[in-house]
């Protein structure tokens, strides 16, 4: 074979491994671009779930508890409510479950360390650690759920600029403010575009689209989400540009954004050193409750032990209070 045809092989040869890894690559790129624009509503509308089935999962509303008193009805209904704007499936009796299993188990593993020379020293340490071990599974849920919402809560309002938008370019249009909606759930991703195509149902299925955006405001518990509604309602009540008045909210959420941006790294020192001084000492003294319970169980007979650990934690619950009103900041 001629020194000329292995050239045409080897050249034919990267021609072809080239166009294998292009093409390859488009489709690749071209199904993470449309995961990453899709968003969950519409995934599970593609799979061929129906309209109906979509808006009960995606609302996921609590089931009423059988309970007749309302201090534990308006807990359940407000622990739903902030596990639904983590953004999660749970339902509040799951997460609750979770905790008492992973409770149960960490107390089980306490009794490895548990040191007593007798018997009924060893049953009151047990006692004492089985609070400690749901205080810490309690305070690490609680924590891990808040750090979903707040980064939830952060998406949504970087999104909620560009999603009005794309419904302002909607209604310029010709479109009416529903079908903008619509188009905006279509191209937004998680959160806002799930949460704005479950708007869309609402309507079709009966709700005035006032009441399904203050609905909308009510589940997502974001301040734009309020402001969004009650410009929308305003309007319809009283008239306007609807346009003008979005464009300016979307102006304002911005300037919000960039604020929020600026306070949070500026007290970004102060907000860590509030979060160490808030969680570090009930961590503390539940690991040394699990631990070593006899650290404290043998102060118990000591008269003055009760009157000062009552003392302690009303001044905790007092500085948690301050720490709270001074890391915040309103803007």
């Amino acid at each position: 074979m001629s020194a000329t045809a292995n050239v045409i092989i080897y050249v034919l040869t990267f021609i072809a491994a080239v166009a294998v890894v292009q093409g390859v690559a488009d489709i690749y790129f071209a199904s993470r671009d449309r995961t990453e624009r899709t968003n969950r509503r519409l995934t599970m509308l593609a799979s061929g779930m129906a309209h109906s089935d979509v808006y009960a999962a995606l609302v996921r509303r609590p089931v009423t508890s059988q309970s007749k008193n309302v201090f534990v009805l308006r807990f359940y209904d407000r622990f739903g409510l902030f596990i639904r704007q983590a953004g999660l499936r749970s339902s509040p009796l799951q997460i609750l479950l979770f905790v008492g299993i992973a409770s149960a188990a960490l107390w089980a593993i306490s009794f490895l360390l548990l040191r007593s020379g007798n018997f009924a020293g060893f049953l009151l340490n047990a006692i004492i650690a089985l609070p400690a071990s749901v205080a810490i599974c309690g305070l690490l849920c609680w924590m891990w759920l808040s750090r979903k919402r707040a980064k939830r809560l952060k998406q949504f309002e970087e999104q909620m600029p560009l999603a009005l938008d794309v419904i302002n370019r909607a209604i310029r249009a010709g479109h009416p403010v529903v079908s903008a909606v619509r188009l905006a759930s279509e191209e937004m991703s998680d959160p806002l575009g799930s949460e704005f195509g479950i708007v869309v149902d609402e309507t079709t299925y009966g709700f005035e689209f006032r009441e399904a955006l203050a609905n909308f405001a009510h589940r997502s518990g974001s301040e734009d989400a309020h402001f969004f509604a009650v410009s929308v309602s305003v309007q319809s009540e009283t008239g306007g540009n609807l346009v003008e008045i979005l464009e300016g909210l979307a102006a304002v959420i911005r300037s919000r954004s960039m604020l929020a941006k600026r306070v949070r790294a500026l007290s970004s020192e102060g907000r860590t050193s509030a979060l160490l001084l808030s969680v570090l000492p009930a961590l503390l003294i539940s690991f040394l409750l699990l631990t070593r319970p006899e650290y404290y169980t043998s102060k118990f007979s000591d008269p003055a032990f009760w009157p000062i650990a009552q003392g302690v934690f009303v001044l905790y619950l007092i500085g948690l209070l301050v720490i709270r009103k001074i890391i915040n900041i309103k803007y």
